[in-house]
């Protein structure tokens, strides 16, 4: 009696507790924002914007809560992003690289075929030391031999492994210094990007490579590795950390985004790559090549779940956001082109 007494009342509490849970996560009111640490400050202070004023810009008067932001990087975004559709699962993904097929197809196994992509300005990626450090000139061939996993060996041209230990090693005119990266690990977008605009474009037309991987993707593959005897750092999604690590060690390397240089200049100066130097100007003007678009995914599924959806959406659309005297533009975003605001404002529009 006893045994069937404590299976009746063990029945009714889990029952009881797991009702309530759900209740709880069927009262979510906030929007859920997961993703890229490069676009988290933007998409921070939009959140902010939103909660503080969203009652003010909104027809119908309705005050929204403030968004929660988290930064877990653009890959474990989209993992995030992807895993289902429900109170349980984030509304929004930001992402410092386009989502790649088969992130499309994961969220498509989880029956999430409304994938909505905000494209909100352009952002360099730098390399940077700080203010007491020297300052570096280089080439993104200089910085592929500094980092790449294999190089070619000049004395045999085959590839071995990476034995550069100092800038110096690489060019007599660098500094002799000991190579040190500080940089974002495999899921990041930024890492994604810088890979493929300075380790790729550099790497992937090289005689040593060609010969060795003849099919091009795993050419692509084997270029983008970074070396791993510790001259690359990994310092996790949080680019305040790597800025932090830089003040400590004058000589290392930070890899981030142009927006976390501009909020640290006082500590840290830029590198100059092929001999331009990061700047808003140079990179709105495409004259700094190693820089990418930035995005927000939001998932059309959630639009009538979560409240202040759309208005939310309206917000980050908004001239006052991302056109080019707009406050994310305070953040160190380069703005998008009045031809590229009016498309994507447009489309956006056409889904709400």
């Amino acid at each position: 009696m006893l045994r069937i007494s404590l299976l009746i009342f063990c029945t009714i509490f889990f029952a009881t507790t797991t009702h309530a849970f759900e209740f709880k996560v069927a009262a979510r009111k906030h929007i859920s924002i997961v993703g890229s640490s490069t676009v988290y400050p933007f998409a921070a202070m939009i959140a902010e914007e939103f909660g503080r004023n969203s009652k003010a810009k909104n027809s119908k008067s309705q005050t929204f809560k403030t968004p929660i932001v988290e930064s877990t990087g653009t890959g474990g975004g989209f993992k995030l992003f992807c895993s289902g559709i429900g109170y349980n699962y984030p509304d929004f993904s930001d992402a410092s690289r386009s989502i790649e097929k088969s992130e499309i197809e994961k969220c498509h196994e989880k029956g999430i075929t409304g994938i909505g992509e905000i494209k909100i300005g352009y952002d360099g990626i730098v390399l940077a030391n700080s203010v007491d450090g020297k300052k570096y000139h280089l080439t993104k061939k200089q910085i592929f031999l500094a980092l790449a996993e294999k190089i070619p060996d000049p004395k045999t041209n085959k590839l071995v492994n990476n034995f550069y230990q100092k800038w110096n090693e690489i060019d007599a005119n660098l500094p002799a210094v000991n190579i040190a990266v500080y940089g974002p690990p495999s899921t990041s977008g930024t890492r994604d990007a810088f890979v493929e605009l300075v380790m790729d474009e550099v790497c992937v037309n090289m005689k040593e490579f060609v010969e060795n991987f003849a099919d091009k993707k795993v050419r692509q593959k084997k270029c983008h590795v970074i070396r791993s005897d510790g001259k690359f750092i990994e310092a996790g999604e949080n680019d305040n950390l790597i800025v932090q690590k830089l003040r400590n060690d004058h000589d290392a390397l930070g890899i981030f985004g142009f927006s976390f240089l501009e909020e640290n200049r006082e500590v840290i100066q830029s590198a100059m790559i092929d001999n331009v130097n990061p700047s808003f100007e140079n990179i709105a003007l495409g004259h700094y090549k190693v820089s990418r678009p930035l995005f927000i995914y939001y998932k059309k599924e959630h639009l009538d779940l979560i409240p202040g959806m759309r208005e939310f959406i309206k917000e980050i659309i908004s001239l006052d956001t991302i056109g080019k005297d707009g406050y994310l533009m305070q953040k160190g975003l380069i703005p998008l082109t009045d031809f590229e605001t009016k498309k994507v404002r447009d489309e956006v529009m056409k889904n709400l």
